[in-house]
């Protein structure tokens, strides 16, 4: 594997094997093709991006094992999911009732 794929073609028995091969050059790779990912985003979004992915590296980085990283990072994205979930329902009902109003006529000149 000699260049980082577009996030679309990964080929993840490729590289399940470079990592238990060469996890260096897998850890490389990865973080290359993730600052490709990013970049690709909006300006407006890339250092929110950015700071996702120290926040999700340093999970891994923590975890006793792989699955345990998968499982936390799992977590931290239903988090966000149900506080998402919370914002949209606070603003449907924040939402004000429509109101009627009696209209009146004008008269000609």
């Amino acid at each position: 594997m000699s260049q980082a794929k577009p996030a679309s073609r990964i080929d993840f028995d490729q590289w399940s094997q470079l990592a238990k091969r060469d996890p260096e050059s897998f850890e490389r790779q990865r973080s290359a093709l993730l600052d490709a990912c990013i970049a690709r985003a909006s300006r407006s979004h890339q250092d929110r991006l950015r700071r996702l992915q120290w926040r999700i590296d340093r999970v891994r980085d923590t975890a006793s094992n792989p699955m345990a990283a998968c499982v936390a990072i799992s977590d931290m994205m239903w988090t966000t999911f149900h506080q998402l979930g919370e914002v949209y329902q606070q603003l449907a009902e924040a939402r004000l009732p429509r109101r009627s109003a009696r209209i009146l006529p004008f008269r000609p000149r």
